[in-house]
């Protein structure tokens, strides 16, 4: 969600590749609010602009908010000011603080939205404070969508991903032409807090398989394998992932840019083992990568992307 760091604080937003547009001849142009201008907030606010909606920002730091105005976005001065000007507003922040404090602090975008506003929360959050921010949300006369986005900024910025979405079916039907402006697929899941816990599902997956690539390049790099090759062979067969494609060149490289850094991603994991406790699911192979991306952490490498779990690998030494 005193001023939260912002997901802006990410370096490199503005160096996206300018997306494609999306047509969709019955999709009327509209103003949408975007508050949080880092990777991700930044790549669906590049989406929203293709698609021909106006988009007027917000973020902490100024020059977030000048990236947005550079691809053709607005500036807001406040969320107060976003809020105002726009019937549908995006928050994409880095932490359930941030995100508590814009939507239901006071003098924010509850507070100044105008009544029949659409506030869509994509930020990874908790399954629970989502259910709160939807039940007082929608007292203050506004509609609630539960949105967090399956992709990485970069996938984003090039239109791959979905939106896992909750919240009344109807506000969903409504809104969906708008979100498939952004990504090419918006499932309905269920109520509020359903679509958080479904993408804290899916970045669960997305944890144990970058930790899955990580073992299995390791592994082959000490055999002394060429690892571009393994690659091609990997991710033509049975073996292949998403997270094994993305990530599979970095830890091949030892190059590991942020599509989702590895600070944030440590933030997901807690929220990841609180949803299991809340409904009795245990997590063998979670709780192994966590202790792994810990590690990792504690190591200095949390501005890099997670794929940097490889040095934690590494530092294992040989087997006896």
């Amino acid at each position: 969600m005193t001023a939260e760091p912002s997901l802006a604080a990410s370096s490199g937003a503005s160096k996206l590749p300018r997306p494609e547009p999306l047509c969709y001849d019955s999709l009327i142009v509209s103003t949408v609010g975007m508050i949080g201008l880092g990777l991700l907030g930044h790549a669906l606010a590049s989406r929203l602009l293709a698609a021909g909606h106006e988009v007027v920002g917000y973020d902490v730091l100024a020059s977030k908010v000048a990236a947005l105005v550079a691809r053709g976005g607005k500036a807001a001065a406040s969320v107060a000011d976003v809020a105002a000007r726009a019937g549908t507003v995006c928050v994409a922040l880095p932490t359930l603080d941030s995100v508590e404090d814009t939507i239901l602090g006071a003098g924010r975008l509850a507070a100044h939205a105008r009544p029949g506003s659409v506030v869509v929360q994509m930020s990874t959050i908790s399954p629970a404070l989502t259910e709160q921010l939807a039940r007082e949300v929608t007292a203050r006369g506004l509609a609630f969508l539960d949105c967090p986005v399956s992709g990485t900024s970069t996938m984003v910025a090039r239109g791959d991903g979905i939106f896992i979405c909750g919240g009344e079916e109807a506000i969903f039907a409504r809104s969906r032409p708008l979100l498939e402006s952004m990504l090419p697929r918006a499932v309905y899941v269920g109520p509020a807090g359903h679509a958080m816990f479904a993408k804290l599902v899916a970045n669960l997956l997305v944890g144990v398989h970058s930790l899955a690539a990580a073992e299995a390049l390791t592994m082959a790099r000490r055999a002394g394998l060429d690892l571009d090759r393994v690659l091609d062979v990997l991710t033509s067969g049975a073996a292949s992932s998403r997270m094994l494609e993305v990530r599979g060149p970095m830890i091949a490289r030892e190059d590991f840019p942020p599509q989702m850094k590895l600070d944030l991603f440590m933030k997901d994991l807690h929220l990841i083992q609180e949803a299991a406790a809340r409904v009795g699911a245990p997590l063998p192979l979670t709780d192994v990568a966590e202790r792994l991306y810990a590690a990792t952490l504690q190591a200095g490498h949390g501005a890099e992307d997670l794929a940097v779990v490889v040095k934690a690998l590494g530092a294992l030494g040989v087997r006896p």
